[in-house]
């Protein structure tokens, strides 16, 4: 394996859940958070078991996954830089929120809601991820690769699962931590990935053989029979 790949997969899991708990927890005032542990634990140990069954399956996915790629477009490239400060930004207004200042109020059983739809998303985040071996998180044709489309899996019933995911992770966290805040920053992020899902389907029609085909086939881009 991959010397440096496998580097990557061990560095950045720690770092992640390093730079979440400082998040979380110095935003919130508190390290007596009982639901920013819940999410914490939760949200860390499915990172660690998807990059640990990667390296096991895909070592190559990761790679693909990180850093910019030479026929990524612009556009693309300044979606991914301003990504990584939003869900930052919103990773510390739901603690601000919830605990710190107690702007949100929840009742108890939309917590453990929010657990459960978020366990959906890593499911349907590991599913994606089985199913396609080509999932960049650029919007580019990996030629080199030889990228076909993939139909199986999610891929049947949604054309971007993993936007799916992210909505049913923004969405769970939000209720799990108690931020109604948060819901609607998350649902705002959903809008930004929907209108990238648009650009990267043109993309996609104009360099990968049997897109069209599969658009035709597949109507729904993230929520069967609405969208």
């Amino acid at each position: 394996m991959n010397t440096k790949i496998l580097m990557t997969g061990i560095v950045l899991p720690l770092v992640f859940g390093l730079v979440l708990g400082l998040l979380l927890f110095i935003a919130a005032g508190t390290v007596f958070w009982f639901y920013g542990w819940i999410f914490l634990i939760l949200l860390y140990s499915f990172v660690v078991a998807l990059f640990i069954w990667v390296l096991r399956h895909d070592p190559a996915l990761i790679e693909e996954r990180t850093g910019f790629k030479s026929n990524e477009p612009a556009w693309d490239k300044a979606y991914i830089v301003l990504a990584y400060p939003v869900v930052g930004i919103c990773l510390i207004i739901m603690p601000l929120d919830a605990v710190r200042f107690h702007w949100s109020q929840m009742p108890t059983w939309l917590h453990f809601v929010g657990a459960i739809v978020l366990l959906s998303s890593f499911y349907l985040t590991y599913r994606t991820y089985r199913e396609n071996p080509y999932l960049s998180s650029a919007v580019r044709i990996q030629q080199e690769r030889g990228q076909t489309v993939v139909s199986t899996g999610p891929y049947r019933y949604v054309r971007h699962p993993l936007y799916t995911s992210a909505l049913l992770f923004f969405l769970g966290s939000a209720l799990l931590l108690g931020s109604w805040i948060g819901v609607i920053l998350g649902l705002l992020i959903e809008g930004i990935l929907a209108r990238r899902a648009v650009r990267e389907e043109q993309v996609l029609q104009n360099g990968l053989k049997g897109y069209d085909a599969y658009m035709a086939r597949v109507r729904w881009r993230l929520i069967p029979h609405v969208w």
